[in-house]
């Protein structure tokens, strides 16, 4: 349960279609109420650490964040957010085309919680974040 103002995932994404098809998928499975989302690192580094005398917004539930994003990266703003206690426990899982192994290997390094790689079709799409929301917003038991 959410409180008032609280967002239940934040979407890291640049791609207007990708973002638009996650977060179709994400109301048709009635997944999520709240999404919050942003559209390249820097504004994702923003959200969270905003700058001074800026008020920290509530943890979502879940991040959904792509690696390939413009001003600053997936990686680093992984980085960020794992690299900070009030922010460490947030799940976030890389949702992103790249199926390199080096994107994958450092992503875990750093502390993701899970990398998927973005399916193709609006019916995978769908099923994917379909499975992403039904384990990480109503089986995972968050740090409260």
């Amino acid at each position: 349960m959410t409180e008032a103002g609280e967002f239940e995932i934040v979407l890291v994404e640049d791609s207007l279609l990708d973002a638009e098809l996650t977060l179709r998928a994400l109301r048709s499975n009635h997944l999520a109420n709240k999404v919050v989302h942003l559209k390249d690192g820097a504004e994702a580094l923003d959200y969270f650490f905003p700058p001074a005398g800026g008020a920290v917004p509530p943890h979502p539930r879940l991040v959904l964040l792509d690696l390939k994003l413009p001003k600053v990266d997936g990686i680093e703003v992984l980085r960020r957010l794992k690299g900070d206690e009030r922010t460490r426990s947030i799940p976030v899982v890389m949702l992103t085309s790249s199926q390199e192994e080096r994107d994958i290997v450092e992503s875990y390094r750093i502390g993701v919680n899970a990398y998927v790689v973005k399916p193709v079709t609006f019916d995978e799409i769908q099923k994917a974040v379909n499975a992403l929301g039904a384990f990480w917003l109503l089986l995972n038991q968050a740090k409260r």
